[in-house]
């Protein structure tokens, strides 16, 4: 029975070959552009180089502190003292890593400018974050300590500082007239890696910032690992209760700082605020944004398919004539829809491997490798199954009442 519908499907799609290809270019376009985002929104929220440890790691950004009776606040990244002073007491915690905000700095090479970003890290940083060394290792507690001017620099800025010098250790890069001993090179970062994607990376002991300042607001972020993944909610909650004995500056009456897991940490900063995560909310308007993309094409493949059908009404009517149900004409005709639509996402899928290919080819995305993984292809097998049915059940069902001796004079 398959067999005969898949036929009678190729044999429909070839007769009205315009319509056919409006409904395979509206399927497959529509899909290229889900499985394109998805590959990149997959590749952001899924633990990725250097950041592999996001099921035991809590991610701390901002401090707010708020004047809740004039209703003025104050927000920024935190400052080192906050988190050697209060955030490094956690019993729960194992390791800390302190990243400064991304500054830039300026190095000549041939007489062109090159423009170096940096941040400044502590020893524990490269203790969490697996970066892979090409050469080299990262600063120790000691250089820091001493204050060393050392850095670590990623494989593109060797490249273009350095040309085609095999092995950079031990040489000197120079950035904003400052001489720093390059002793190690690690694989470049993608840009989707917030907060760790860096051009060179220096010890937090040459940050121009006072470490013994005990202003609790300053330029950096930090990733807190948990002693394991069940131990995470525990240092979530000894954070929080942590925060609460934190001295509120004067003029001030509320503080507020947040250990996040890395998708809520991501939410709270597209949607929410320092007192809501807004998880639910971002999810919601994500799958808000996708069903409205899905749901134009499929009226427009609605319409389609009522006149692909209203034109067969004198196979219809001959087929009722002969005794064919209501029930047989509606599941060929869902059936034919839906391998209409899965041909279209075949072609959806070939496209989205080509676009993929020219965005890493071409760099477009810098340091960014998108793949269709698993996931994405059942998320588009998903969307194909939406399509089929969604745009097929209306029409098959207007087509089954269809009267007999209408559709045999039509």
């Amino acid at each position: 029975m398959l067999k005969n519908y898949f036929k009678i499907a190729i044999a429909v799609l070839k007769r009205r070959k315009f319509f056919t290809f409006i409904s395979l270019f509206g399927i497959s376009f529509t899909l290229t552009i889900l499985m394109v985002v998805t590959a990149l929104v997959d590749k952001m929220i899924s633990p990725d180089y250097p950041d592999y440890k996001r099921d035991r790691s809590l991610y701390i950004e901002r401090i707010e502190i708020k004047n809740s009776k004039e209703g003025w606040m104050n927000s920024s990244n935190v400052s080192v003292y906050f988190l050697e002073h209060y955030v490094a007491t956690l019993k729960n915690l194992q390791k800390m890593g302190i990243t400064s905000s991304a500054k830039a700095s300026n190095a000549y090479v041939n007489n062109k400018k090159l423009v170096i970003n940096y941040q400044y890290t502590n020893a524990g940083y490269w203790h969490i974050l697996e970066y892979k060394f090409l050469e080299g290792k990262a600063f120790s507690q000691k250089e820091i300590d001493n204050a060393e001017l050392v850095a670590v620099i990623s494989e593109e800025t060797k490249k273009a500082y350095f040309g085609d010098e095999k092995s950079v250790v031990g040489k000197y890069i120079s950035a904003d007239n400052i001489n720093y001993r390059v002793i190690g090179v690690v694989d470049n970062v993608s840009e989707t890696v917030r907060n760790f994607s860096g051009d060179m990376y220096l010890p937090y002991s040459l940050s121009k910032d006072n470490r013994d300042n005990q202003n609790i607001m300053g330029n950096y972020n930090a990733i807190l690992l948990a002693k394991s993944k069940a131990d995470v909610p525990k240092l979530k909650t000894e954070f929080d209760q942590m925060v609460k004995k934190v001295p509120i500056p004067k003029d001030f009456d509320k503080l507020y700082c947040n250990a996040d897991p890395f998708f809520t940490s991501i939410s709270r900063r597209i949607g929410g605020d320092s007192t809501n995560g807004a998880v639910t909310k971002v999810i919601t308007m994500a799958g808000g944004f996708v069903l409205l993309f899905l749901l134009l094409p499929t009226i427009n493949l609605v319409n389609i398919n009522i006149t692909r059908i209203m034109e067969r009404s004198s196979e219809i009517g001959v087929r009722k004539a002969f005794g064919a149900s209501s029930k047989t004409l509606v599941y060929q005709f869902i059936v034919e829809n839906m391998i209409l639509t899965f041909l279209g996402g075949f072609i959806g899928v070939i496209l989205s491997l080509l676009v993929i290919a020219l965005i890493n080819e071409t760099n477009f995305l810098s340091n960014i490798n998108l793949t269709i993984n698993f996931s994405v292809l059942c998320y588009s097998f998903l969307a194909c199954v939406f399509f089929g049915l969604i745009s097929g059940v209306y029409p098959a069902w207007r087509m089954s009442k269809l009267n007999v001796v209408k559709a045999l004079k039509a």
